[in-house]
């Protein structure tokens, strides 16, 4: 298509494509990068080869890091995940007989984490793909062939054990499995778990002994698959639970709480409290329920649940429209005093022109106070990571870092802020090309993946 207009909201803007794969050391840096960050900082995004797709689900996996060491930014690298889709671009991307037989066949486009010394660009449907320390691919893995359906894009690293919990679901039998991987990198546990049907189960929940899963009406529909078309739709007569096991259990473990109709991509954290789980998540109405497009503005709420009295509660936090939330990787599966998120995620990130004062969201969720971190006036946060300080003293003394898109220069940056001070002013700017607007990103350190 010649006429910008004439493609998808998806495809312009900032959420246009970048075909080049660059490798630039020279790095302008303003302000002070703290020498105690060792790592990469990394985010994946979907990034069509082509130039197009139909849905903003289904471009190429792109990998965008910046690597950090004494103080330096010492490159950036954007790179293509080399699946089977890039390899030949012309492969149809929804191919139900190969979708449900070959877990290669992966975008790769949504996650990308660091695990027992892997770095693994994850997509739910499939294999993780594995990625070296310059971002080069090395191969899907299917765990020495343990693995052999779909594993999620938001697996959940343990602070405590250092294990990867995550679950594959797929729209064919078995709906949903639990898996487990130690902290050495082997899968140790697979299990089947029991759902209602063939419902897309984008992220879960993690406590010290809990696994809690997310039933939710967003559910496979075959004959929208059969015509190529995004496969999933909401469903008004599908239960909404939540089912929680032991993260050691069974599926005859599993206890499951009914709840009010919603969808949930992402959860903020859960921890257990006495005889009740906490979880705090970005809620949404609905989704898909008029087309692949329908995407409703979601808020941070907080579901209670009362193992004693079965009952489940659900409290809005706040009306601000958010997403991508997050808290500090220390605190995964603990009680959380703080979390982060992004303000006007999906409204303002298709503005034409973006004119949007961006926002990266701070929560404390003990006093209910709201602190933002303010970018600046046409400029877009992505979702930000938390790094602690090395001498941390509180929850919150660390870094948060993401991208920021500059719709006034067409640029990029990667910026570095006080999460405890929530200061406007970073800490550290790297000078990038535009990094088009993406999914999931970490820090990985280099005592993690290397």
């Amino acid at each position: 298509m010649s006429n910008t207009e004439e493609l998808p909201l998806h495809l312009r803007g900032n959420w246009t494509p970048v075909q080049e794969q660059r490798t630039i050391t020279d790095l302008e840096v303003r302000g002070t990068i703290p020498a105690e960050l060792d790592g990469r900082y990394v985010r994946n995004g979907a990034n069509p080869v082509t130039g197009f797709s139909d849905h903003p689900f289904l471009g190429d996996g792109m990998i965008h890091g910046i690597r950090l060491r004494d103080g330096n930014a010492e490159w950036y690298r954007n790179r293509y995940v080399q699946t089977p889709f890039v390899s030949n671009p012309d492969k149809p991307i929804i191919d139900m007989a190969e979708s449900l037989t070959d877990m290669a066949s992966s975008k790769a486009n949504t996650n990308v984490v660091g695990h027992a010394g892997q770095i693994l660009a994850l997509e739910e449907g499939h294999f993780p793909y594995v990625l070296d320390g310059n971002l080069e691919t090395v191969g899907p893995t299917d765990y020495q062939g343990k693995l052999s359906g779909p594993f999620t894009a938001h697996p959940k690293v343990c602070p405590t054990t250092g294990e990867m919990i995550a679950f594959g679901y797929s729209m064919m039998e078995p709906y949903l499995t639990y898996l487990r991987v130690s902290a050495g990198g082997e899968l140790v546990q697979v299990e089947n778990i029991t759902v209602g049907g063939p419902t897309m189960m984008h992220d879960f929940n993690v406590t010290e002994n809990n696994a809690v899963f997310m039933d939710l009406p967003a559910v496979f529909d075959l004959e929208l698959a059969m015509r190529g078309e995004m496969p999933i739709r909401w469903s008004d007569d599908y239960a909404a639970r939540l089912g929680v096991m032991p993260r050691t259990g069974t599926d005859s473990d599993v206890v499951w709480y009914d709840i009010d109709p919603c969808y949930v991509f992402h959860p903020m954290n859960s921890y257990e409290n006495e005889d009740k789980i906490i979880i705090d998540v970005a809620r949404l109405d609905h989704i898909w329920r008029d087309g692949p497009m329908d995407f409703p503005e979601p808020a941070l709420h907080r579901w209670t649940i009362d193992t004693a009295s079965g009952k489940v509660t659900d409290e809005q936090i706040d009306d601000l429209p958010a997403e991508f939330p997050r808290v500090p990787e220390a605190v995964v599966g603990r009680k959380h005093q703080f979390g982060y998120m992004m303000a006007n995620a999906a409204a303002s990130a298709f503005e034409e022109p973006l004119s949007a004062d961006g926002a990266i969201l701070k929560y404390d969720l003990d006093s209910g106070a709201r602190d933002q971190i303010d970018v600046g006036s046409g400029r877009l946060p992505g979702e930000s990571s938390f790094v602690p300080k090395a001498d941390a003293t509180s929850e919150d003394d660390g870094y948060l870092m993401t991208y920021v898109f500059d719709a006034n220069t067409d640029t990029s940056e990667y910026v570095i802020y006080d999460a405890g001070s929530m200061s406007n002013e970073p800490v550290a700017t790297v000078s990038l090309p535009r990094v088009p607007f993406g999914f999931h990103g970490n820090w990985v350190p280099s005592s993690t993946a290397d």
